[in-house]
């Protein structure tokens, strides 16, 4: 099933219920380590909900959720608290940008760089040497990843005062803060122009083999999608209704007809 290697996250079962709603509905999904790998479908198919169940913020209804770091034995992450599984390895971006915009670029980064430092708040008062080694660390730690993601000349900036693809690419760097081994990205190319949505394909490349990590993404660039995907998911009215290589995908008559359709006949 997964070829020899063990995946760092293995879903099974997923279901999630709003009231009488089911948005989610007995959803299967593995990612194998540095693996690609994309969750599509038209809107309203569950895929932000998913994301929600397997990331802390909804507790699901029925199914498990199981994460691990690569050659570790996998945990069962379902119903533990977003700032918990945050700290275990697994962090995301969201939808619509979630940055502290009155905040500096480089304090973005370092909020969220605090889930891993350990100087306690008594310390942090009196500044002792240990506190001010550790936050002198997570300036450098900030600073660095501001230069993976090309936003170091505009660390002392506002958030809010960056373009648009900035500051998805200032979410990621936020994101990788937390030192994941799994990165949950929600629609990153959402309102970016071409030329930045092949930038942004590009970052994600380098970011997966320079930190190891296995990416999970939600987008709607079918371009971006197919190009950078080891292999897909497509989810409609919560179930997964497909899943397999971008070719694969791409023939696959349920696919065309929930998803592809008008594209397949341009």
């Amino acid at each position: 099933m997964h070829n020899d290697k063990k995946p760092v996250l293995e879903v099974k079962s997923l279901a999630k219920n709003f009231g009488g709603l089911r948005a989610l509905n007995d959803v299967d999904m593995y990612i194998l380590p540095k693996e690609i790998v994309a969750l599509i479908g038209p809107n309203g198919a569950g895929k932000t909900t998913f994301f929600n169940c397997v990331t802390g913020i909804y507790v699901p209804t029925e199914g498990e959720v199981w994460a691990g770091r690569e050659g570790q034995e996998l945990k069962k992450i379902n119903g533990i608290a977003p700032h918990t599984i945050t700290s275990f390895g697994l962090a995301r971006t969201f939808q619509n940008i979630r940055l502290f915009s009155s905040m500096t670029v480089l304090e973005n980064v370092m909020i969220g760089r605090h889930t891993r430092t350990h100087a306690g708040i008594i310390s942090a008062v009196i500044r002792d040497k240990k506190s001010r080694i550790e936050e002198q660390e997570t300036i450098d730690r900030a600073y660095t990843l501001l230069q993976e993601v090309g936003l170091e000349k505009h660390w002392n900036e506002e958030a809010c005062n960056l373009p648009y693809g900035a500051q998805r690419k200032l979410e990621i760097a936020r994101a990788l803060a937390t030192d994941p081994f799994l990165l949950f990205l929600d629609e990153p190319a959402a309102g970016m122009n071409p030329h930045e949505t092949v930038e942004l394909k590009e970052l994600v490349l380098r970011l997966r083999d320079k930190f190891n990590l296995s990416i999970l993404l939600i987008e709607h660039d079918m371009g971006m999608v197919m190009s950078l995907s080891d292999r897909i998911y497509v989810m409609e009215y919560g179930t997964r209704i497909a899943y397999g290589t971008p070719e694969e995908v791409r023939h696959d008559p349920q696919v065309i007809r929930a998803y592809l359709g008008e594209e397949e006949n341009a």
